[in-house]
């Protein structure tokens, strides 16, 4: 007992510290699961909102780079706006205003240009282009004025020289051109991380390029058709905490710097509000001057920088393959360990079975070895004297014997039968000749306990043919009538029936005796092996408890059943069954 015990907590332990080591293990797996499906899900949104706020710029900057030179002046001679734009206005010239006098954007503050004298003005602020006249002294619109404000804080924060420093003089067709052709890096060989970071790289690029081909879009070629006019690239560009929109423009080999000056406030709002469904806590902030600096978070068409936030735990709940393969080898641990627990559990109750067996045979062997030895030691001695005492030890000695003898014989055939070393021998045979050849030796079984033996057969069970072991069915019919003689002799009735019946698949060989019956707890381990101990031995009839479970075994070996007929309650009754041999079709 307390031998098991260690055995089911050392069990115990190692089921802990394996169940343990694989919930860490899970755990492990399903927190870098999570945080692969977090980043890879972060990842993918922010690509996805950055493309959608490259989408949302494009009309803008698109009609920004689209605008002539000359709209940037308040008035325009619309006669000679492509050939002497710049040159002094004659008497009689009608001029008209720029459209940019009264356009008005709510992500646009001011447009402006610097002229080739350094001065900055604004086609909104015709007013304050005028320094020798005093504002004071004109009625203007409320815009006007706004615009006037903008342009004198503009002159503070914005150089001309600085602005210049910041934009590009190559043509928007052969940038956009060379972007297009400029082939993605190869992430053969990388790890994930360093995969996604060239991915991002390659996605920079590819906005990069699709804004270069956007302002490539407007015909350049259209002003080279005339004289003296060139305009670069419209690029974004910080001054301060201002963000610039602006190109450089050559007339007649003058140069001028022309662009906007963006709210940047109003374009943060709107750019974070259209991309709110993809990252809740999005927000913008001005990209450092490097322009190669985390380009998986910049945008090419503006000089900002994408700060994602973090995502909610909702938009990445999902089943990965990591949880389903977890559950699986569980499932499959727990299912081992369950097998071994039952395993373990039938190893220590056969041990048990097994040591209770090797108790009861040497209680049994010890009481007819000790009567063997007795009554030889007296007949040897001379201590018995006259035929008739004689004749009785001798009686004595036999029986003891046999029992002996039958002991042994059960435990051979079963160790036989438990090593699978020996198979029945069938054979064809008349139930007829079987009962003449078991009924003689039943007989003097039951003789000798006092008992009688009836064989009640019709001749329809008689003529029947069973394929059987001969041997084995005897063996299996004399441990039932030798359990009825031990057991049924205490009844009203000292006798034993032996039937026989025929059904359409079998014959059935009935044994009854009229003693006390099995009682319920006993029947439910009546057939198992080594089910009695020395104890059990030593307070009941003799025997080891092997002959029911030996004979069922054999019985089962033939395609036969032995069972306790449990509707029987005045004594037992055991029913063998062996199959009948069909006569071929």
């Amino acid at each position: 007992m307390k031998r098991s015990l260690h055995i089911w907590i050392i069990f115990a332990l190692c089921l802990i510290v394996a169940f343990g080591a694989m919930g860490w293990v899970g755990l492990t797996m399903l927190r870098l699961d999570r945080e692969s499906q977090q980043h890879a899900t972060l990842e993918e949104n922010v690509r996805l909102a950055l493309w959608r706020m490259e989408s949302a710029l494009a009309p803008l900057i698109a009609q920004e780079s689209s605008r002539p030179y000359f709209v940037y002046d308040s008035f325009y001679v619309e006669e000679r706006a492509y050939t002497r734009m710049f040159s002094p206005i004659e008497r009689g010239e009608v001029q008209l205003p720029s459209p940019l006098l009264t356009e008005e954007s709510p992500y646009i503050h001011l447009h402006f240009q610097f002229r080739p004298d350094g001065e900055l003005a604004s086609p909104q602020a015709p007013i304050g282009n005028m320094r020798d006249v005093a504002e004071k002294e004109y009625t203007t619109h409320e815009r006007i004025e706004t615009s006037i404000a903008h342009l004198a804080r503009l002159r503070t924060i914005l150089s001309r020289d600085a602005l210049v420093r910041h934009l590009p003089e190559d043509s928007p067709q052969l940038d956009a051109l060379a972007r297009s052709r400029s082939a993605p890096q190869d992430n053969t060989g990388l790890s994930n991380y360093e995969q996604q970071a060239v991915f991002n790289v390659n996605e920079w690029q590819a906005r990069s390029t699709s804004n270069k081909i956007l302002q490539s879009n407007v015909d350049a070629n259209f002003f080279s058709r005339y004289a003296g006019v060139r305009e670069g690239t419209m690029k974004a560009v910080w001054i301060g905490d201002a963000l610039i929109l602006a190109r450089q423009v050559w007339v007649n080999g003058r140069s001028y710097v022309q662009g906007c000056w963006l709210n940047w406030a109003a374009v943060r709002e709107w750019l974070v509000s259209g991309v709110s469904d993809l990252l809740p806590s999005a927000d913008l902030e001005p990209a450092p001057p490097d322009q190669d600096a985390q380009p998986a978070r910049r945008l090419a068409s503006l000089p900002i920088t994408l700060v994602p936030g973090a995502l909610p735990a909702s938009v990445t709940r999902q089943v990965s393959q990591v949880r389903i393969w977890l559950l699986i080898a569980g499932g499959c641990v727990l299912v081992a360990a369950i097998a071994v627990g039952l395993l373990l559990r039938g190893a220590l109750s056969l041990s048990a079975r097994r040591g209770a067996f090797v108790s009861a045979v040497t209680h049994e062997l010890r009481t007819p070895l000790t009567t063997l030895r007795m009554y030889a030691e007296m007949l040897a001695e001379g201590m018995v004297s006259g035929k008739e005492k004689t004749r009785d030890y001798l009686k004595t000695l036999l029986g003891e014997s046999d029992r002996l003898g039958r002991l042994v014989d059960n435990v051979l055939a079963f160790a036989r039968l438990d090593g699978r070393r020996e198979k029945a021998r069938i054979e064809r045979i008349s139930l007829r000749e079987l009962m003449e050849n078991v009924s003689e030796r039943l007989r003097q079984r039951a003789d000798q306990a006092g008992m009688s033996l009836i064989v009640e057969t019709n001749d329809e069970a008689l003529s029947a043919t069973v394929r059987a072991d001969p041997a084995a069915v005897e063996q299996i019919l004399f441990n039932l009538v030798d359990n009825a003689c031990k057991y049924g002799a205490s009844g009203s009735e000292r006798v034993i029936h032996l039937q026989a019946a025929r059904d359409d698949k079998s014959i059935s060989l009935r044994v009854r005796d009229r003693g006390p019956g099995v009682p319920a707890p006993l029947a439910r381990r009546l057939f198992h092996p080594f089910s009695k101990s020395a104890q059990d031995a030593a307070n009941s009839k003799p025997g080891v408890g092997l002959g029911l479970a030996l004979s069922r075994r054999l019985a089962r070996q033939m395609g036969g059943d032995l069972r306790l007929d449990e509707s029987i309650t005045d004594g037992a009754a055991f029913v063998l069954t062996l199959p009948l041999d069909k006569p071929p079709a």
